[in-house]
């Protein structure tokens, strides 16, 4: 069995200046940078000039596709420290060009009224097939360079309720403009709740745009189908500990101008919402 891979290690930054950090991509990447990736680092950086205080916001741009070949220069503005609320932007930088920034709010923690919305009742993780059972099921109908990439062992572990992939080899159905699916860092994170935001900021890019493209029949692999995240939105309500199962609950309400905007929703297994999340991306059909 493969070790997954560690994000603690892989979202690492090494620091250059008081305000300056520098951050690496696994060199198996092909293609561009994980937009997860580059959300993740960004708020690890601005973390790294907070004392004491948790993220509970943050709001981001994907201006250019990130090179995996070349380190990323991470930029942090110290905007406010104020009494309650400390403030930061982060620029990252590839090739003298911005391909990302990012502006989080942190706070000082406090106590205040509370309710949240119910999670959907869904099978739970256990009661799904495995990320190895799922792959077993697919690979036989894929070409055999994509075994290579399918079999690549992953930070995080996946389980769609509906037990949909879009790898099965057919076109898709035209299906509801929602999903949802149980997910878990597989690397221990340890207890620190920065990294925890962090790690699961990463996984939070993963499935929204796959979630806009239910109802019109395309996936990755469809010719002539572009597609790319636009900008990416969280909240922290809670807490996390994301070597345990989540769920994130997805929906699109809107799809228009070449665009689908999706909100995510994600909840500990006992119910308890934990992170809100929105995104809108580029979502194009190019006659081929």
């Amino acid at each position: 069995m493969q070790t997954p891979e560690d994000l603690t290690e892989t979202l690492a930054l090494e620091r250059l200046e008081v305000n300056l950090f520098r951050g690496v991509s696994p060199d198996d990447r092909p293609g561009r940078i994980f937009g997860g990736q580059v959300i993740a680092q960004s708020l690890l950086a601005a973390y790294e000039t907070v004392d004491e205080r948790i993220c509970h916001s943050m709001h981001c741009y994907f201006i250019r596709p990130g090179d995996p070949k070349v380190p990323i220069i991470f930029e942090v503005d110290r905007s406010r420290d104020g009494g309650s609320f400390t403030t930061r932007r982060v620029i990252a930088v590839q090739h003298g060009q911005q391909i990302f920034n990012l502006a989080a709010s942190f706070q000082v923690a406090e106590e205040g009224f509370e309710h949240q919305a119910p999670m959907l009742k869904v099978p739970g993780p256990d009661d799904l097939p495995t990320e190895a059972e799922s792959q077993a099921k697919i690979l036989a109908k894929l070409p055999p360079e994509a075994h290579k990439w399918i079999n690549q062992p992953r930070p995080i572990e996946m389980r769609p309720v509906d037990g949909t992939s879009i790898f099965d080899g057919k076109p898709p159905e035209a299906r509801e403009p929602e999903s949802q699916t149980w997910f878990r860092a597989k690397a221990p994170i340890g207890n620190d709740q920065h990294m925890q935001q962090v790690v699961l900021a990463y996984a939070s890019d993963m499935n929204l745009l796959s979630t806009s493209m239910r109802p019109h029949r395309v996936h990755w692999q469809t010719p002539g189908f572009q597609s790319a995240s636009l900008d990416h939105a969280m909240w922290f309500h809670k807490p996390v500990n994301f070597n345990n199962w989540h769920l994130y609950q997805q929906d699109s309400p809107s799809a228009s101008g070449g665009r689908g905007f999706i909100r995510g929703s994600i909840y500990s297994q006992d119910g308890e919402l934990v992170a809100s999340v929105a995104q809108e991306g580029l979502i194009r059909q190019r006659k081929v």
